[in-house]
């Protein structure tokens, strides 16, 4: 996972060598051109840099343009530079990431996908709850019911699992791919039921509320990423790089410690904790690398655009957006065989969607006493002067 975020500085690098190889092309007999951004504007819509007469001679459709990159410009020159020691706040996000992601796949041994998938749904209002508590978030009533929608939607879907399950459904990849993972859970389980001598009620409730702390460190990483994107200025990508390069550090002595007092004693051998084992299993098998290195680039691109999400918009609208995959997921996985058509998920899927267009504004609550009066007021398209062409 974190070998794909750091993979985004090869990206980083990329993107440097050519902007320098265009730079050096686009300055061999030409003369570069003055295009910097002017630094602030007046009230009555002049901006500095522009004299009277240019200002008249501005096209009134362009000057909100102006007005949005002034205030951009002015937003980037508010926030701090991400360098030196503040670096290191970018370790408080993948320190968070490390532990909900191991607390979800140990909570998903001791319960079935569909209650995970239910309990996973919660994170849009630990969300919420962080950005109005820590970031003074206003998030509105139609919005906090919009998350709770989301929730619900969530839930069906979860719950339409567990009523109808799946006969058996095998996808166009090899066979020993899904028994292997089959065996590999079960044996887990088995171990885990035998050394704990827990009952079935107790092993769901553990794990449930494994899932559900996940949710609190997601949320925590979500909002903590908002806080830093807005206090200091720093790329999504380089943000992704360093949380790989955080990430990846911390969990590489973490393999190192548990290899050295698990994963090499006869008790650890072949099991969670061997290193060797697992770089064997990498190599020898095929499937197994390719996938890795698909997991790899798929993780550093879902973060890179989550980060996007959350620099543009917030981290509210992010998780409740990375919520939407399970309506891709299921459309993938009915193509490819591994899901059967259930009319229960549709209605956890309209739902989802829904709470997700409410909550973005892309729809309008059912009742307007639920809107405040001043998102009542529709913003105008044109301006009411008339347009002058050039």
């Amino acid at each position: 996972m974190f070998v794909g975020e750091s993979g985004c500085w090869l990206v980083v690098a990329g993107f440097s060598l050519y902007r320098r190889y265009r730079l050096k092309k686009d300055t061999q007999g030409y003369k570069r051109l003055d295009t910097e951004i002017p630094q602030q504007g007046h009230q009555d819509g002049r901006v500095d840099g522009i004299d009277d007469q240019q200002a008249d001679d501005v096209n009134p459709a362009a000057r909100p343009l102006i007005s949005n990159a002034v205030a951009a410009t002015a937003d980037a020159e508010r926030r701090l530079p991400l360098v030196g020691r503040r670096i290191l706040l970018l370790a408080l996000p993948a320190c968070c990431d490390i532990t909900g992601t191991t607390l979800m796949n140990i909570g998903l041994l001791f319960v079935a996908a569909s209650i995970y998938q239910m309990t996973r749904g919660a994170l849009v209002l630990f969300v919420g709850l962080f950005s109005v508590l820590f970031l003074r978030r206003k998030v509105y009533f139609y919005q906090w019911s919009a998350l709770f929608i989301v929730v619900i939607g969530v839930a069906i879907v979860g719950l339409a699992g567990a009523i109808a399950p799946n006969p058996q459904a095998q996808p166009l990849n090899p066979r020993f791919l899904i028994e292997r993972g089959t065996m590999v859970l079960r044996e887990a389980m088995d171990e885990v039921t035998v050394q704990a001598n827990i009952s079935g009620a107790v092993q769901t409730v553990l794990g449930v509320l494994m899932i559900a702390g996940a949710q609190v460190f997601t949320a925590t990483q979500f909002v903590l990423e908002e806080w830093i994107l807005e206090q200091y200025a720093l790329e999504p990508l380089k943000v992704v790089g360093w949380e790989g390069v955080f990430g990846f550090l911390i969990t590489f002595v973490g393999m190192i410690i548990l290899h050295l007092i698990i994963g090499r004693t006869d008790a650890g051998h072949l099991g969670y904790f061997d290193m060797v084992e697992g770089w064997r299993e990498i190599t020898q098998y095929r499937i197994v690398a390719i996938t890795s290195v698909l997991i790899m680039i798929s993780i550093g691109g879902f973060n890179f655009f989550g980060l996007s999400i959350t620099r543009s918009v917030s981290a509210t609208a992010r998780s409740i957006i990375d919520t939407c995959r399970t309506l891709f997921i299921w459309i993938v996985s009915l193509g490819l065989g591994w899901e059967t058509f259930k009319w229960l998920q549709i209605v956890g899927f309209v739902l989802l969607v829904y709470g997700t267009f409410l909550f973005n504004d892309i729809v309008r609550p059912p009742l307007q006493s639920c809107v405040p009066s001043g998102k009542r007021k529709k913003e105008e398209l044109l301006p009411e002067e008339p347009i002058e062409h050039m």
